[in-house]
């Protein structure tokens, strides 16, 4: 029985309830897609009430999906559609069962009721669509757990499945390609709003650093932002000085579907590669109750200093950062496990420290450029897919350290420029300090000495994150206050710094 047949078969139906078919079939309700298709044909006022979650594709009788396509061109165009003007663009020498196609689309008009209700059959409809996807998935990860091909082994499977699971559930996953640019406007003025509404008038999220957030507006969702460095120079701080300040920031705020979505600040993951979970710990509770981190690691604290230890735990206990210290991750892992948090905790941004310590998930080699492509290119599209900004530490060259002038350059970053090339934006983390105190002289005696002291007083204290590339702002250097026995980042507070700030 052709698929026009069929539909005739189940128009038929309508008047014999008792008549059911004998073998198992994809969800489906075609009572309802002719409903639904009988409203938009008397009323093309219908049409609007689900075009923007309901597309050809999601309807299950070929012939349905077709009258719902030409319907909507001819709305589109202005035009009106109904069943003389559609049937024009039918075949008209087909026939379902007992009638033609213009008589089937005129007893769709006949049997329609109101436009009432044609929302609730658009959503009826689409959750079908999403059944019958489901079954899809499920069909395909069956048939390919028993066929075990070579080059998908269960792992891969896993995160093959995670992802059409996470895309089936995302809302509006449907309707990509091109948008109208109109759509484009009412977003970019939508963002315009919040950010006037938001706290320091941001139209990202913000890194919890003023004068930072005054070079970069905040964080921007699907950026990729690379924070790099030489040892030492101390981006695994400033990144969990970050995250931490996002996280102690949230503020939810509930939505018209009841989902929450962050007012200020937001839930934080942070792939901790170098790391334990319990090191990184050490430095945030380091950082917040100005107890050197070291001194935690020996025990060497006093009464006062342990009660805020405790006090400082308590309220960090509600704070949304999750980490993961799982080393040697792979993109595909990664990936999988930020889409199963989105869903679980809700994601804001996402860190990864830091990126020469992944693995890429196809067979690269020995070709470590070519993984690191890899792993920036799925960074890059895992931030656009979550609608999250990336902060993904990188290490730079040794030739850094060959140079004179210390201070690193685009052309520092390590191994692959592929990181260059994807990243929205590029912060190096350089503390001159850290270069000044191994050139201080031995003999205190010596002529030259005055002048490292009053170089080393001039930088003490200080470190510059230079933004050497921002897709949507300046590039420049902030100059920020860097406390090293909390590992902490913050504002210059003293105003004698500004004499030392690049503009």
């Amino acid at each position: 029985m052709d698929a026009m047949q069929d539909a005739a078969r189940k128009l038929t139906a309508l008047s014999n309830k008792d008549a059911e078919p004998h073998y198992r079939e994809a969800p489906n309700n075609i009572e309802a897609e002719q409903a639904l298709l009988g409203a938009i044909l008397v009323n093309n006022d219908a049409y609007y009430r689900v075009s923007d979650f309901l597309k050809p594709v999601h309807l299950y009788e070929p012939l349905h999906r077709k009258i719902f396509e030409v319907a909507g061109d001819i709305i589109r165009m202005g035009k009106t559609a109904n069943p003389v003007t559609i049937k024009t663009f039918l075949p008209a020498d087909e026939r379902v069962g007992d009638l033609t196609v213009a008589q089937y689309l005129a007893r769709l008009a006949a049997e329609a009721v109101s436009i009432i209700n044609a929302e609730d059959y658009g959503r009826a409809i689409y959750d079908l669509a999403l059944r019958r996807a489901l079954i899809t998935i499920g069909e395909d990860m069956v048939n390919i757990a028993y066929d075990a091909p070579l080059d998908m082994p269960p792992q891969t499977q896993i995160e093959d499945t995670e992802r059409r699971l996470f895309e089936l559930a995302e809302t509006g996953r449907y309707d990509g390609g091109f948008q109208s640019f109109n759509d484009a406007v009412a977003q970019a003025i939508d963002m315009a709003g919040a950010a006037f509404e938001r706290d320091g008038h941001l139209s990202g999220i913000s890194t919890g650093i003023m004068s930072l957030d005054g070079k970069m507006g905040g964080l921007q969702r699907s950026d990729l932002i690379v924070l790099a460095g030489r040892p030492g120079m101390g981006k695994t701080s400033l990144a969990t000085n970050i995250a931490y300040n996002i996280a102690a920031a949230y503020e939810p705020e509930v939505q018209a579907d009841g989902s929450f979505k962050a007012r200020n600040g937001g839930v934080v993951g942070f792939y901790s590669l170098e790391m334990s979970a319990e090191q990184l710990a050490t430095r945030i509770i380091s950082e917040q109750t100005e107890v050197s981190s070291s001194k935690i690691r020996r025990g060497d604290i006093t009464e006062a200093d342990f009660e805020k230890l405790v006090a400082c735990s308590q309220m960090m206990q509600k704070v949304p950062l999750f980490i993961d210290q799982t080393g040697g991750i792979s993109i595909a892992q990664l990936s999988a496990r930020a889409r199963r948090l989105k869903r679980q905790r809700g994601l804001d941004c996402l860190v990864v420290d830091y990126i020469q310590l992944m693995t890429g998930s196809g067979k690269g080699g020995d070709n470590r450029v070519q993984e690191i492509t890899q792993i920036t290119t799925g960074l890059k599209a895992l931030g656009k897919e979550l609608n999250v900004p990336i902060i993904a530490l990188s290490q730079l060259s040794r030739q850094v350290e060959s140079r004179e002038d210390k201070r690193p350059q685009l052309s520092d970053l390590r191994e692959s420029g592929s990181i260059e090339q994807d990243a929205d934006v590029v912060l190096f983390v350089f503390r001159e300090e850290y270069y000044v105190k191994n050139m201080e002289p031995r003999d205190p005696h010596d002529p030259k000495y005055p002048e490292w002291e009053a170089h080393m007083d001039k930088v003490k204290g200080t470190a510059d994150v230079i933004i050497a590339k921002q897709r949507h702002g300046p590039t420049g250097t902030v100059k920020l206050a860097f406390q090293s026995e909390y590992t902490r980042f913050a504002d210059l507070a003293d105003p004698s710094f500004t004499q030392y700030e690049e503009h």
